[in-house]
C-alpha cells in the first residue's frame, strides 16, 4: 500500500481483554525506583494475570538493564503468544537505544496491545507505521501511586473494548472547527528524535497530539519548527496539544507560552488545533487509541473527541 493510502487507514485493533487474559509488565527505557504493587494490585483487580519482565529489577547506569537485555525483555512478550497486553512500567530515556534489536514481525501476525507514553512513543509510532497495529497511550506502572481515577478507568476502558469519547472547555486560544482522521503522535522530543528514521509517521491527514515534560520553551519552539520545516504539520486534519508540563525557560524569557509557540507556527493553517487535552505527564492522564480514526469538534465553548 503506498504512503497516501496508508495515511487514511486506520490501524489493526489487536483483541481486546478478557478476564484471565496475561499481561506483561517491561521496562524497555528507564529502570524502576520503587517495586509495582500498586500496578500489580490494580491489574489483578481487573481480573488479569500480571507477569512481571526481568527488567524490573535490572539496573544498568540509568537503564533498567544493558540495551540487550531490555530488548530480549520486550521480544519474549512479543513471541509469547498467551501475552495479551505488554505494558511499558516507564519511560525515561532509552527506548531509542534498543529498539533496533527487536524483531516486532510476531506481531503482524499474533498483534496485541502495547501501552505506556512518554519515552514509549517511539514504539507506537514504529508499531503503527511498520505493521498498521493500534496502540493504547495511557498511565504507566510507575505513575500509578498519583493517576486520576479517570485515567485509570480509561485505561482498563480501552484494554477491554469499552467505549471512550472526550469532553471538556475550550482554551482561549483554541482554533474552531471539525476533523477526521487517525489520531497519531505521543511526546512531542520523541516525534523530532525519530524524524526520518524507520519509526518515523506518515502525518498527512493525521489528527496530532502531542504533549511534553521538562523542556525549555526555546526546545518546544525548536520542535514545532522543525516539524514544520519538515512538511509535517502542513497537511494535518487536526491538532490535539495535551499538557506540557515542568516547562523552563532562560534567564532571558522566552517571551511565549507554549500555546503561543504552536499557534505562532500553525495559524497559517485552517484545522482545528485544541489545548489543554487530559494527556501526557499529568496525574489526569486519560488513554487514548493511537492508530484509530476520531472525530474531533473543537468549538468555542467545548472539545469532543469521539472514536468512530
Amino acid at each position: 500500500m503506498d504512503n497516501s493510502e496508508h495515511s487514511t487507514i486506520q490501524g489493526i485493533a489487536p483483541p481486546y481483554l478478557k478476564k484471565g487474559d496475561k499481561v506483561a509488565i517491561t521496562c524497555p527505557a528507564k529502570k524502576l525506583p520503587n517495586p509495582m504493587t500498586d500496578a500489580i494490585d490494580l491489574l489483578q483487580s481487573w481480573g488479569l494475570e500480571v507477569i512481571l519482565g526481568e527488567t524490573l529489577n535490572l539496573s544498568f547506569h540509568q537503564f533498567a538493564g544493558d540495551d540487550d537485555q531490555r530488548a530480549q525483555d520486550l521480544q519474549r512478550f512479543i513471541d509469547d503468544n498467551s501475552i495479551k497486553v505488554i505494558i511499558a512500567a516507564r519511560g525515561g530515556y532509552g527506548t531509542i537505544r534498543m529498539i533496533d534489536k527487536v524483531d516486532f514481525s510476531r506481531l503482524a501476525q499474533n498483534p496485541k496491545w502495547l501501552v505506556g507514553f512518554s519515552d514509549i512513543t517511539l514504539l507506537h509510532n514504529h508499531l503503527y507505521t511498520n505493521f498498521n497495529i493500534q496502540s493504547i497511550h495511557g498511565q504507566m506502572p510507575v505513575n500509578i501511586p498519583d493517576a486520576s481515577a479517570k485515567s485509570l478507568e480509561s485505561l482498563r476502558k480501552a484494554l477491554f473494548g469499552e467505549e471512550i469519547s472526550y469532553e471538556f472547555n475550550s482554551h482561549a486560544l483554541n482554533n474552531s472547527g471539525e476533523a477526521e482522521g487517525v489520531l497519531v503522535g505521543g511526546n512531542l522530543s520523541l516525534l523530532a528524535a525519530v524524524a526520518g528514521s524507520v519509526s518515523d509517521l506518515d502525518y498527512s491527514n493525521k489528527i496530532l497530539f502531542i504533549e511534553d515534560v521538562g523542556e525549555y520553551l526555546y526546545a518546544i519552539d525548536r520542535m514545532i519548527r522543525m516539524l514544520d520545516r519538515a512538511g509535517k504539520l502542513k497537511s494535518l486534519a487536526g491538532l490535539i496539544v495535551g499538557g506540557f508540563t515542568g516547562i523552563k525557560d532562560n534567564d532571558i524569557p522566552f517571551g511565549q507560552t507554549v500555546e503561543q509557540i504552536v499557534m505562532d507556527v500553525v495559524k497559517k493553517y485552517d484545522y482545528p488545533v485544541c489545548f489543554d487535552f487530559p494527556a501526557g505527564h499529568i496525574p489526569d492522564n486519560r488513554s487514548i487509541i493511537l492508530g484509530r480514526k476520531v472525530s474531533l469538534s473543537v468549538q468555542h465553548h467545548q472539545v469532543m473527541l469521539n472514536y468512530l
